[in-house]
């Protein structure tokens, strides 16, 4: 098999699942910064030739609600895989880091129990504050980040493709 390396991660178009369907979940809390992600993502899978009606948008009020609307996603059956996109920061009221590892646990749990591919583009920024440096930072970072998440969600439903082809 033709591995492809983390620098060029997209598979081959033949590898690819023919139309697969993804469902992007972006928490609207820090929308300004995390729209860059899911900007990033539409365009690396444009650029991948996935057509812009295979992938589709819901967006929650904050992380916190991401895995049970990606657990209802995956359970329809619609979705070959589901990409989180969020921005987890310290507000001061609670601690940034339970509510990051409530997310990313429950979205691993969601993607064993389902057997549905779920990818994470949520930022847990040790330090973030509202001045323009960080935001700028971030806003840099999160494009970055989605086009990561883009290749690797590609790359896995290729290889899970092939994985399903010698099954059968």
């Amino acid at each position: 098999m033709n591995q492809t390396s983390p620098q060029h991660p997209a598979a081959s178009r033949s590898s690819l699942p023919r139309s697969p369907r993804i469902a992007i979940i972006a928490s609207s809390w820090h929308h300004d910064l995390v729209s860059r992600s899911t900007e990033a993502i539409r365009a690396e899978f444009a650029r991948q030739f996935l057509p812009e009606d295979c992938v589709t948008q819901f967006d929650v009020p904050g992380a916190f609600e991401i895995p049970l609307l990606a657990k209802r996603l995956a359970r329809t059956g619609r979705y070959d895989a589901i990409v989180a996109c969020a921005l987890v920061v310290d507000g001061g009221i609670y601690r940034h880091e339970f509510v990051a590892t409530a997310v990313v646990d429950g979205l691993m749990r969601v993607q064993l129990d389902e057997d549905v591919p779920i990818f994470s583009a949520v930022l847990t920024p040790h330090d973030f504050h509202e001045h323009e440096a960080h935001r700028r930072f971030f806003r840099e970072h999160l494009v970055t980040k989605g086009t990561e998440v883009a290749r690797a969600c590609l790359q896995v439903l290729g290889r899970l493709r092939v994985l399903d082809e010698a099954a059968a």
